[in-house]
């Protein structure tokens, strides 16, 4: 096996920096989003939607951007991306209604939609397959340590009496700085435009497609996060603590997220993305069964689990399935079907928490993961 290098290339140093900036901004917002849609008059099943809706019109983009990426120019559509996020986020401080929060949250996805295929190609082409579960585990933690810093710096604005719109406004600093580390990003020589038509007309492997039908199927299960900060409020968590409450979910996260990827470079990742998937499934019973809110901050703690050993796991495993000149394309196939299934994931949480309660809708969550688990272990089993 190749030695293990002592730092990772610059690029994904990079992109980890951006990341963590980006995410500094949006999670400073996004555990005060339930809260502020309930002032406005939303309930949960508005809730499901615009994360659904959000997701899902970036699902379309993240497929496109995927195969343009492959013909070159990934840097641009990256820096473009992660630009119309930092501009749109702000704009959160000036809606009075729950449409504009909708609409606000669909554009800044619209700005994913456009980095993240692209990105993940720039990360995949990096570094060798032997170190591919570190870089995407180093990229995931420090996207998640900005989730962490995020809601730390709302929770201390807020206590000293900002508004809650002032914070959206201010996520405008953060963004910038991610827009800038983009620039120290070096983007690879490229294969000549002509060949790229050949690349698309190129079906992606079988076994990747198996496992992104797969993984869609989960998606079902793994709704929106919010719905696990809406259920601590339930439980009694105070809606000023809520960023503390999302601060320790990314804490978990970004502790296994490093840990998760590079484990999967010395083991069948199938394996750890199974051990995931059953802390999400025996989390969402647990929430469900939960009575009390000191019981919401020991799940999210345990729940951050099952992000660190998926999330940098799944990419790598794409990357392992996929020829490179395929790369942009596999990863845009899997941020789509992700943000496809979005929209049907939100609405039928929302739904089945509105009309039966959050036992139901969580139950039936963690039922879903477990029977995609069944899938994954027979994938495997084919495979060998």
């Amino acid at each position: 096996m190749k030695a293990r290098s002592a730092r990772l290339p610059a690029t994904v140093i990079a992109l980890g920096i951006t990341s963590f900036f980006t995410d500094v901004a949006s999670e400073a917002v996004f555990p005060l989003l339930p809260a502020f849609l309930t002032l406005l008059g939303a309930g949960p099943t508005f809730l499901g939607l615009i994360e659904g809706v959000a997701d899902a019109v970036s699902a379309f983009l993240k497929y496109q951007s995927g195969r343009w990426a492959d013909r070159g120019g990934k840097k641009g559509f990256v820096l473009g991306g992660y630009a119309l996020a930092t501009v749109v986020r702000p704009l959160l401080a000036l809606a009075v209604a729950p449409w504009q929060v909708l609409a606000i949250r669909t554009t800044d996805r619209i700005g994913k939609g456009l980095r993240s295929a692209p990105r993940d190609a720039l990360i995949a082409g990096a570094v060798p397959a032997t170190e591919s579960g570190r870089a995407f585990g180093f990229h995931q933690a420090m996207d998640h340590a900005g989730a962490v810093v995020g809601p730390l710096l709302a929770t201390l604005l807020l206590w000293r009496g900002v508004e809650v719109r002032t914070v959206f406004a201010l996520t405008l600093i953060p963004g910038l700085l991610a827009v800038a580390s983009v620039f120290a990003v070096k983007e690879p020589q490229e294969a000549p435009v002509e060949k790229s038509a050949l690349r698309d007309a190129t079906p992606l492997p079988a076994r990747l497609k198996q496992l992104l039908w797969i993984i869609g199927f989960f998606t079902l299960a793994n709704s929106s996060d919010a719905f696990l900060l809406l259920r601590a409020s339930e439980l009694g968590v105070a809606t000023p603590l809520l960023p503390m409450a999302w601060l320790l979910l990314n804490l978990s996260k970004m502790f296994w997220a490093s840990r998760g990827g590079t484990w999967s470079d010395r083991t069948a990742r199938h394996r750890l993305i199974l051990a995931g998937w059953a802390v999400y499934a025996v989390s969402y019973a647990l929430f469900a069964a939960a009575r009390s809110q000191w019981q919401a901050w020991v799940l999210l703690a345990v729940y951050g689990a099952f992000a660190g050993l998926t999330e940098p796991v799944e990419k790598a495993l794409v990357k392992e399935l996929t020829p490179k000149a395929q790369h942009g394309r596999a990863f845009g196939a899997y941020h789509a079907m992700l943000g496809a299934l979005a929209i049907p994931s939100g609405l039928l949480t929302g739904f089945l928490w509105q009309q039966f309660g959050p036992a139901t809708a969580l139950g039936v969550g963690s039922a879903v993961a477990a029977l995609a688990s069944l899938g994954l272990l027979r994938w495997a089993r084919l495979g060998r």
